[in-house]
């Protein structure tokens, strides 16, 4: 259980230095920036109580928000795909699974994994585009910014499952 903890809590801070010092600065063509902090969120155990998901979720997008200078708007979009998340994975989880999971490549397949990983990561980053543009006056940028990022996201993510161990 502590080992446990501990795993998620070396995610929890590797993921946000990364995130804070190298993928806050890279903007492709201007409209997309990984988010590649979701991962932790994404990969946690099926199940983890809800309140506990989005505790880390929370403190996740605090965190993030902290190093971006974006107030709440990363914590916002964090506790919303914590919050959606057990209902994507029910979606995508083999029925005749165990109890507990972690999702990823192995658990699920690479189907259903990708499937799960681009829903979760479209909610996110639509919430977060949503609020930082804080208007539809410019539907077709604002489009274009989701779908950038998240592509962009899910390439990472995808790379980071390639070559993690299980």
């Amino acid at each position: 259980m502590l080992v446990n903890y501990l795993n998620r809590l070396g995610w929890f801070l590797g993921l946000l230095l990364l995130q804070a010092l190298i993928l806050n600065h890279v903007h492709l063509w201007g409209v997309a920036t990984p988010f590649l902090y979701i991962y932790l969120l994404l990969t946690l155990e099926s199940d983890t109580s809800p309140g506990t998901l989005m505790l880390w979720a929370f403190f996740l997008g605090l965190a993030v928000d902290t190093f971006s200078d974006t107030p709440g708007m990363n914590a916002a979009s964090a506790v919303l795909l914590a919050f959606v998340r057990p209902y994507c994975l029910r979606l995508f989880m083999p029925r005749d699974s165990v109890d507990t999971i972690r999702p990823s490549l192995r658990t699920l397949g690479m189907l259903p994994f990708l499937k799960y990983a681009a829903v979760c990561v479209l909610i996110h980053h639509t919430m977060l585009m949503l609020m930082e543009f804080f208007s539809l006056l410019h539907a077709g940028l604002l489009l274009l910014h989701i779908l950038a990022c998240s592509l962009l996201t899910l390439a990472c993510i995808m790379a980071v499952e390639g070559i993690r161990k299980h």
